[in-house]
């Protein structure tokens, strides 16, 4: 039985579409002013306390260099070798929580194992995420971290990914619950891909987003939902996020740290219309 491929959905335009192009591009993410300044290498004798980070998603060019923080900070923690990467679902198509059996992900930098033993506990284990490849096959906020991760380790990893339609607080904790519990003792991060306010001016945007970071960092998925609400925030992986804190802490997880807060209008200039991005990482 062939192997199934998860073929890009985005080469070519969240980030480049040939693998020089796109090595250079993930480069310059790392080198810019918004980066860490300077390509890391991957620390063979790591501490590895790192169990989750809070990575953008949009195109390269304008959240690009904030991800970078967060992959920096990866590869200098050490080898992992497995991530599971969670993200919203923006197309609507498929079920509520959905991963995949197995097979690859293919990216102009090769490809990715998916981790189906690991997939098929986590499935077990939360008893609410399906088995669904049509929620994945567009999806891009999964996607466009597979980049990073392969620049920085080849294809030494593997993993899973989660999409998320349904995004109610009970549902995130489940999920989280389920990995907290699949993943201990395993040498695995967890990644949740957000974005944050969308489309409104940079003032009000970092008002916001300061707010929802702050319950991030107190790793409270009860505030994390309050400040929602309470700020209507249109952060589109908040889901994602609140599955992370709770598999954060399950798994032993005593500190957070913002590494880095930017918006569009940081990059292009107009900050009349800005998107935010935020990258957080979460240590034992």
């Amino acid at each position: 039985m062939p192997l199934r491929v998860r073929y890009p959905s985005q080469a070519g335009t969240f980030y480049a579409g040939s693998e020089e192009a796109l090595r250079n591009q993930i480069e310059r993410c790392f080198k810019h002013r918004f980066g860490p300044g300077e390509v890391p290498k991957v620390s063979e004798d790591g501490p590895r306390r790192i169990v989750g980070l809070v990575c953008p998603h949009a195109g390269y060019v304008y959240s690009g260099p904030v991800a970078a923080n967060s992959y920096y900070q990866v590869a200098v923690d050490g080898r992992v070798d497995v991530f599971v990467v969670m993200g919203p679902n923006h197309y609507g198509v498929g079920s509520g929580l959905a991963t995949v059996k197995g097979g690859i992900w293919r990216t102009p930098l090769g490809d990715v194992q998916v981790d189906s033993d690991l997939a098929e506990e986590i499935v077990r284990e939360s008893g609410i995420i399906d088995i669904d490849e049509e929620a994945h096959a567009y999806e891009h906020s999964i996607e466009v971290q597979l980049p990073f991760l392969q620049y920085l380790y080849g294809s030494s990893f593997k993993f899973v990914p989660i999409c998320f339609l349904m995004q109610d607080l009970e549902s995130s904790r489940e999920v989280g619950r389920a990995l907290a519990k699949v993943l201990a003792g395993r040498n695995a991060v967890i990644i949740a891909s957000t974005d944050l306010t969308h489309y409104e001016p940079q003032s009000t945007a970092e008002r916001k987003d300061r707010a929802l970071i702050e319950a991030m960092l107190k790793m409270d998925e009860n505030a994390l939902y309050s400040v929602l609400e309470a700020h209507r925030v249109s952060a589109c992986g908040y889901g994602p996020v609140a599955a992370l804190l709770v598999a954060a802490k399950g798994l032993g997880a005593e500190e957070a740290e913002l590494l880095s807060y930017k918006t569009s209008g940081d990059v292009t200039g107009d900050r009349s219309s800005v998107v935010g991005y935020a990258s957080l990482v979460f240590r034992k």
